[in-house]
């Protein structure tokens, strides 16, 4: 049975004591997280003092974005093999807030996916359609090529240490959410997509659900059989609410 999985994505929020106070509550309120684990993901420039917070705890921490070289004149940007250093054990990759804000295509998504495994860190691979997509029925194309384009660069063998989180980008921050039902759909899409490829690592790899996900809707999101979990947005940065999704993934 795969191990649910709350991830908290901050983006860009947070000062250094907003940060320092958010994790130490999550410390303090996460003693063991069971069946459940918990990764969160600061801005870059936070990353530190998180680490010093969470460090040798049971709440995993990780990086929003990374550039998929080790090294060399590339102003303004952090590598993998950086961020493991801190201690991260995950990476955001493919975010729809990257492709579409920052004009991140396909072919640099799975090469940061690459570099992410080659530094030892687990990519969290996010994929997922526009409203207009959706409408006009092209949402399992549109997830059919962004995990294509990622599966010709690295080959099958990644997806054994990968998450996936499938993010509907007509849900995120617009408070509006698949129903469970249409989560699971999409979910169950991309599990089928992988097992026609390799069954063991199609039932093996955890699939998060990504948009408006919140306490009052998280326990029927769960509750779907092929939803492991989620990749928590706004509701991460609220140490109660946040606290409450994870105690709806059991």
């Amino acid at each position: 049975m795969r191990k649910k999985l709350i991830a908290g994505n901050w983006k860009m929020h947070g000062t250094l004591a907003s940060v320092s106070a958010l994790s130490h509550v999550l410390l303090q309120s996460v003693s063991s997280t069971g069946d459940t684990s918990l990764v969160v993901f600061p801005t870059s420039i936070h990353l530190q003092s998180v680490s010093e917070i969470l460090k040798d705890s049971p709440i995993a921490f990780g990086a929003q974005n990374f550039y998929p070289e080790d090294s060399g004149a590339f102003t303004g940007e952090i590598s993998a093999p950086m961020i493991h250093e801190l201690g991260c054990r995950y990476v955001l990759v493919g975010h729809s807030e990257r492709r579409q804000l920052f004009g991140e295509s396909d072919n640099l998504i799975a090469k940061k996916f690459l570099a992410a495994q080659t530094a030892g860190l687990t990519p969290i691979l996010c994929v997922g359609e526009t409203r207009e997509e959706r409408e006009t029925e092209q949402t399992e194309q549109i997830i059919r090529d962004q995990l294509a384009f990622v599966l010709a660069e690295v080959g099958l063998a990644a997806f054994e240490n990968c998450v996936i989180a499938y993010e509907p980008v007509w849900a995120i921050g617009t408070g509006l959410t698949a129903t469970p039902d249409q989560a699971q759909a999409v979910h169950l899409f991309i599990r089928h997509w992988l097992s026609r490829h390799n069954e063991r690592i199609a039932q093996k790899v955890q699939i998060l659900y990504g948009g408006s996900v919140k306490s009052v809707n998280a326990g029927s999101l769960f509750a779907m059989p092929d939803i492991d979990g989620a990749l928590v947005g706004g509701a991460s940065l609220l140490a109660e609410e946040f606290l409450a999704i994870c105690k709806a993934a059991g």
